[in-house]
């Protein structure tokens, strides 16, 4: 359990948190959302002691115990991997190194034997003991193989640093555990394995993450971070999505019946309730659900882009022909000899190695040639490619984003169009001159989101497109996406957007060869899990 008391944080005339009191709660998971900038990994850095804040304060229970998923991935560089994980509960990793240290004295007196033995009772009650099996069973689930676990983690690759780092925040069953994005730069399997533990941690949870499907999976409630205060809602993060939108749509429609209202509010948390209810959580959250009273809703003052793709020509049968095309880099094969037809009606996926997706991406857009076969676009298509590496767009460029957008747009140049369209893109005001070699990620993406907009293309073609974006933003291109009326080719490692836009899976396997089914991702995941059986 850790309580917040009347926590409070100014950033010289910005208040980020105000009288902030919350108390979270053994045998839940909490989702901690906010828009970009709003303090989410600040508050977490209030509750780890990290920060302090300037009024209230943060408190566990008697002699509980707090960890965090370490961001600095460097720290622990001249220590070995399993040591890493096992120094995720401090105190047993210090009764350790005391009690290594007096066992390596040459000579060992009196007192020495005493600590010895007190170090020792302590040891076992910290289940010191089982400590390194533990270690190896986490790193084993999250990916990282025997052969690993006495390598030093300077030696290793970011990506499993990273798992290393979130096992040993899960080390030692925490009474409190803090995670912010937990999930980044880890695989499908890890992120599936991380499921499962999180759903079955009986203690604390509180999680920051952009992952809407993992969010969705592992939490039992949601902590909205809005107006410098931080609002708890029962369930997951669909739940709160849907249930804002319910409230601004309420506060937007005064004039309507309070009973009609309310039978609106019941027959949503009826359908949440249900989906609930399917959870191995969910018998206390279906229960609390239930109980949500029409006042309990309260809208939020997130601000979503106006994501809408509209073509200006109808589709043909014919999209795209792939005839025996193979790639391969510095001598290494990406794919080879790989054939598939794109029917109009295609919402086509590609997921395996980044560098063979990128690198058909490319070949297909013309930025780049293969190394053997062809490919042809139907004449009724028009391609826009996001690509996944955009600085190229930006960099150097010293013109307002009005202008920058101009070039783009040969329907409508107007000032009065380019403001109104950045506006709905979130660019607003003054922000509208802004010199584009400024931006951030996220708004680099909204730019290049609208970008594609204003082609009014029939086939887009989109590289890991979520990048950067904040939940809003990414719940935006997804609904925007699935409405779109042509076809398209995407990558992403965001589970939810690829499950609801997608029809048909097409897999770059290790040896360049393809795997193409017809089939939604969750879907394919399933046929692919029996395979192995079989």
């Amino acid at each position: 359990m850790i309580q917040v008391s009347g926590v409070g944080l100014r950033y010289g005339d910005r208040k980020l948190f105000d009288d902030v009191n919350i108390k979270f709660t053994p045998g839940n998971c909490y989702g901690l959302i906010g828009a970009n900038g709003a303090g989410k990994s600040t508050f977490l850095k209030i509750l780890s002691g990290d920060i302090e804040a300037q009024e209230g304060h943060v408190s566990m229970g008697k002699d509980e115990r707090l960890s965090v998923l370490k961001q600095n991935h460097f720290e622990y560089d001249e220590f070995n991997v399993l040591d890493t994980v096992v120094m995720g509960n401090k105190r047993l990793w210090e009764v350790k190194a005391e009690k290594d240290a007096i066992y390596a004295k040459e000579e060992f007196s009196d007192e020495d034997g005493m600590r010895a033995a007190e170090l020792e009772g302590e040891f076992a009650d910290l289940n010191g003991w089982e400590a390194e099996s533990e270690a190896a069973t986490l790193l084993n689930g999250l990916g990282i193989g025997d052969d690993l676990h006495y390598m030093l983690m300077a030696d290793l690759e970011g990506s499993d640093k990273v798992k290393v780092l979130l096992a040993q925040a899960l080390f030692g069953k925490p009474d409190v555990l803090l995670l912010d994005e937990p999930t980044n730069h880890l695989d499908l399997k890890a992120i599936q394995w991380l499921e499962e533990f999180l759903i079955n941690f009986e203690n604390t949870v509180i999680v920051v993450s952009h992952d809407r499907h993992f969010l969705n999976k592992v939490c039992t409630h949601i902590a909205d971070l809005d107006f410098g205060k931080i609002q708890l809602y029962v369930g997951n993060y669909d739940f709160w999505y849907e249930s804002s939108q319910l409230a601004q749509k309420m506060m937007a429609d005064q004039n309507k019946k309070k009973e009609e209202k309310i039978k609106e509010l019941q027959a949503f948390v009826a359908r949440f309730s249900a989906n609930a209810s399917k959870s191995s959580q969910a018998t206390s959250r279906k229960k609390m659900l239930d109980k949500i009273e029409l006042d309990d809703i309260k809208p939020s003052s997130r601000k979503y882009p106006f994501i809408n793709f509209q073509i200006g020509r109808e589709i043909g049968n014919d999209v795209l022909t792939v005839d025996g095309l193979s790639a391969s880099q510095e001598g290494v094969t990406l794919f080879k000899d790989i054939r598939f037809s794109m029917n109009k009606e295609d919402k086509i996926v590609l997921i395996g190695s980044p560098i063979a997706k990128t690198a058909l991406f490319d070949i297909l857009t013309g930025q780049a040639e293969a190394d053997a076969g062809t490919f042809k676009w139907g004449v009724t298509t028009s391609q826009s490619y996001f690509e996944n590496d955009h600085d190229k767009y930006f960099t150097g460029s010293e013109k307002s984003l009005v202008e920058w957008l101009r070039q783009y747009s040969p329907d409508d140049e107007t000032e009065s169009f380019l403001r109104g369209f950045l506006g709905r893109m979130l660019f607003s005001g003054e922000e509208v001159k802004k010199s584009p070699s400024v931006l951030s990620g996220g708004e680099k993406v909204r730019c290049m989101l609208s970008k594609m907009m204003l082609s009014n293309s029939n086939v887009l073609i989109l590289d890991e497109p979520t990048n950067h974006l904040d939940l809003e933003s990414i719940q935006a291109l997804n609904e925007g996406l699935i409405r779109f009326k042509g076809a398209m080719l995407f990558t992403s490692h965001d589970h939810q957007f690829i499950q609801t836009i997608a029809n048909r899976v097409i897999e770059i396997r290790e040896d360049g060869s393809i795997l193409d089914k017809q089939l939604t991702y969750d879907e394919f995941l399933e046929w692919k899990d029996k395979e192995k059986i079989k």
